[in-house]
């Protein structure tokens, strides 16, 4: 039987992957959300969005048999709409990033937990083919111990998107560096240390903190990550790197993946030299969808725990040169 599902919001940047949930065999997508009547209008003519049910939210979280909300508002409405769908004993998948009231996140999740509901956050690299293998390649010891991360997620970004982001207090790294921080402390934990460095470097008098820098510091290793919305073809450059004492695991791009592998030592199918390896071609979210409906159907475990989303969110607002309380 397929799962139910809902959404509530059209404005966040991502809210359109529910075009995945429609096309998924998993999902039944039974209605939607959209208080604000612009963009309420804007998606009734996206093709993404015509055919599903328009409703209240209070209508879709009464809907019989609905199990999995997807929170897809503005930024600042995440966390509210969240904890009303945690109250009424909804899955949700959250996108990012989990605002910015770090007790507020903690409260939802706890409530999750307590119910055992799913939080299932919207970093769209954690099933990237070139993610899991330097994941898997890091249990089996190939890469040795890590000591140097350095990776950046950047674009070029004007007019109403930027304004976005300048009404944000973390600039670009609580925007857009968060993809980046979920796959840091995935394959290093989270960081003894976190400093942050906040620009505006923009000719553009609008205070947007547009090029940002985060150094986070390990025991025996340091992580560089950065982000920016002034670089022409930045999606081009969107890299994460992995230096490790057996050899260097460099993905790029992020958005149409290959890796860079320098081995120290052959291992299977891999020579002891620099090579480049092939992916398929990798789609956002789809594998994700896949992974919420075995945790929702009690087939799996989520990959990721509350705990490690909990660790992500306080590092992206340290990175962001934003407060824990």
């Amino acid at each position: 039987m397929k799962i139910k599902y809902g959404q509530i919001g059209v404005g966040h940047a991502h809210a359109s992957k529910l075009d995945v949930y429609r096309q998924s065999d998993d999902y039944d997508v039974i209605g939607i959300v959209e208080n604000d009547p612009q963009l309420r209008r804007q998606a009734e003519q996206d093709a993404r969005y015509q055919g599903v049910p328009w409703m209240t939210e209070q209508q879709l979280l009464n809907q019989p048999g609905l199990q999995v909300v997807g929170v897809e508002t503005t930024v600042p409405q995440l966390l509210d709409t969240a904890e009303r769908c945690i109250a009424a004993e909804k899955h949700i998948h959250l996108d990012k990033p989990a605002g910015d009231s770090l007790p507020h996140f903690k409260r939802i999740l706890d409530q999750a937990a307590s119910k055992h509901l799913a939080v299932q956050m919207g970093y769209m690299y954690r099933y990237n083919p070139t993610v899991l293998m330097l994941k898997d390649w890091l249990r089996r010891g190939w890469l040795g111990e890590p000591f140097e991360l350095h990776t950046v997620m950047s674009k070029l970004t004007e007019g109403a998107g930027r304004r976005t982001i300048a009404s944000y207090p973390g600039g670009t790294m609580f925007e857009l560096g968060c993809h980046l921080i979920d796959l840091v402390v995935a394959v290093l934990g989270p960081p003894e240390k976190v400093h942050s460095f906040a620009r505006h470097s923009s000719s553009i008098a609008d205070g947007c903190l547009d090029n940002m820098l985060a150094v986070f510091e390990y025991p025996t290793a340091t992580a560089t990550i950065r982000s920016s919305i002034n670089e022409p073809d930045g999606f081009a450059r969107r890299h994460f790197t992995l230096c490790g004492t057996g050899g260097t695991f460099h993905i790029q791009p992020l958005d149409d993946p290959s890796a860079k592998i320098a081995l120290r030592e052959a291992r299977p199918g891999h020579p002891a030299r620099t090579h480049d390896h092939a992916f398929p071609k990798f789609q956002r979210y789809v594998a994700d969808a896949a992974e919420l409906a075995q945790i929702v159907r009690n087939e799996k475990d989520s990959d990721y725990s509350y705990e490690h989303d909990y660790q992500v969110q306080r590092a992206i607002l340290l990175a962001s040169g934003l407060a824990l309380d």
